[in-house]
């Protein structure tokens, strides 16, 4: 039985649909760059602390796939995706204002010293960080699902320029939002100011996303599960993408080809965020740049992004093809990465922005080609579990560059690397930069006719055991 036609989606629709992607993307420059910066920089915590603290957000990430896998199969007052999306949203605004007193009485202890008060302390923060990245998941995973649900493989390149677009959107306001709210901070040290400014910040933020997310998602969904006129009350129609999880993983691992695009996701992330946990420190101990000035960084990345995303999405993509673009993308993160390096050696602000911007355009081009090869290389029978999948492989690397990103610059502040602050640092950029040379080459080895031939085969096989 072949699936019914997916409703296209207007450009304004994609559009007003990209308003939760805009969330997605202020509330990671708070949790990435602001959060990061203040314990850093303010609080004094260690770099792998706060690495490993936020990492936990992504640690959580193999609940993607069983997030995917409820809402292919679970609708919630009959639909699958639109009430997961608004449940894991309540949640991860909640613990967003929780986190800024936790961080604070972490700060405490760690002055303080006191164990085991403060090994508590610790694990709670990593906790509040595992759970809230459980929430992300939740409200991501069925949420790139309904994308697919929405759209045409012909469609995706525009609507993923689109809704990304809303993602670096996000990011900018973010950026701005931080430096205009939080202009008072500069050269404040003192909790005791820091905290209470802080808290008004989130909880103001939480509550504006929480309420684009509804405006986002209201009415995107059509009701499933509607009985036919006659039918009993205990049947219910079958969804069609309804496979189990031991066939949903019989699919995604049916092919070679499936573990080598895994690997690249992992590896392209690696290359875009490894620079995540350091890079507001980066301006402020090498460029000398106040809060507010370090918070800006993220917007001239992200209007790079949001540039690369429509160049690619409107012009690269579909002269060039999704694979070479992706190609493209991952050379020009490379070098973009190289001149970050170089940026550092005679320190000035605005040549560290405009190779941000640089990153950024370099950044939007891969990324608009990965994700169009993401959401190509997803079965609609199986889609959210697909997406979760997807999503393990890029949540996993952001776990892992924040770790890494956080270890490495205290290994790099340990090692005999030179004097100064800026070695640390282009030990973190130039590991990054050799990532995305590796995620290059394994790009290279992927095959996508051969995915979706073995892919393919393997769903008339498991459904055919279905049917037997």
């Amino acid at each position: 039985m072949s699936a019914p036609p997916r409703p296209g989606l207007t450009v304004l629709a994609t559009l007003r649909l990209g308003l939760f992607q805009a969330c997605l993307g202020c509330l990671a420059v708070v949790f990435a760059g602001m959060l990061n910066r203040i314990m850093l920089s303010e609080l004094a915590f260690p770099g792998l602390l706060v690495g490993g603290a936020l990492a936990f957000e992504q640690f959580v990430a193999p609940a993607r796939v069983l997030f995917g896998q409820i809402s292919d199969r679970h609708p919630l007052a009959g639909r699958h995706r639109i009430p997961y999306v608004l449940l894991g949203t309540v949640v991860f605004c909640l613990l967003a204002v929780l986190s800024v007193p936790l961080i604070f009485h972490v700060a405490d202890l760690l002055a303080a010293g006191e164990q085991p008060r403060l090994a508590l302390g610790i694990a709670a923060l990593c906790g509040l960080f595992a759970l809230y990245g459980l929430a992300i998941s939740l409200a991501s995973t069925p949420y790139l699902a309904l994308v697919i649900d929405r759209t045409q493989e012909s469609e995706r390149p525009r609507a993923v320029g689109l809704i990304w677009c809303m993602l670096t959107v996000g990011i900018v306001v973010g950026a701005i939002a931080i430096a205009i709210n939080l202009r008072s901070l500069d050269g404040v040290t003192d909790p005791a100011i820091l905290q209470p400014v802080l808290l008004r910040f989130m909880s103001g933020l939480s509550l504006i996303v929480f309420s684009l997310t509804l405006v986002a998602v209201w009415g995107m969904e059509r009701p499933r599960g509607r009985r036919p006129p006659g039918a009993s009350a205990t049947t219910a129609p079958a969804r069609e993408d309804a496979v189990t999880l031991r066939q949903s993983w019989s699919l995604i691992t049916s092919s070679r080809q499936v573990l080598i695009f895994f690997g690249f996701l992992i590896l392209f992330t690696l290359g875009l965020f490894l620079q995540d946990p350091i890079l507001e420190s980066y301006g402020a101990q090498v460029f000398g740049m106040p809060i507010a000035a370090t918070a800006q960084l993220n917007a001239f990345w992200g209007i790079g992004t949001l540039v690369g995303l429509l160049v690619a999405g409107l012009w690269i993509v579909p002269r060039l093809g999704k694979l070479p673009t992706a190609r493209l993308g991952c050379r020009l993160i490379a070098a973009s990465l190289f001149l970050l390096v170089l940026a550092g050696l005679s320190p000035r602000v605005p040549v560290l922005q405009l190779v941000l911007l640089l990153f950024g355009v370099a950044a939007g081009i891969g990324t608009n080609s990965a994700l169009c090869l993401m959401l190509d290389l997803t079965l609609p029978q199986a889609a959210g579990t697909f997406v979760g999948v997807w999503g393990l492989a890029q949540a996993l690397s952001r776990a892992l560059g924040k770790l890494a990103g956080g270890g490495l610059f205290d290994l790099g502040r340990a090692l005999p690397l030179g004097p100064g602050p800026y070695p640390a640092f282009a030990l973190v950029l130039l590991v990054e930069l050799l990532i995305a040379i590796a995620a290059l080459l394994l790009l290279d080895r992927l095959n996508i006719p051969r995915f979706r031939e073995d892919t393919g085969r393997s769903l008339e096989r498991v459904l055919a055991m279905e049917i037997g």
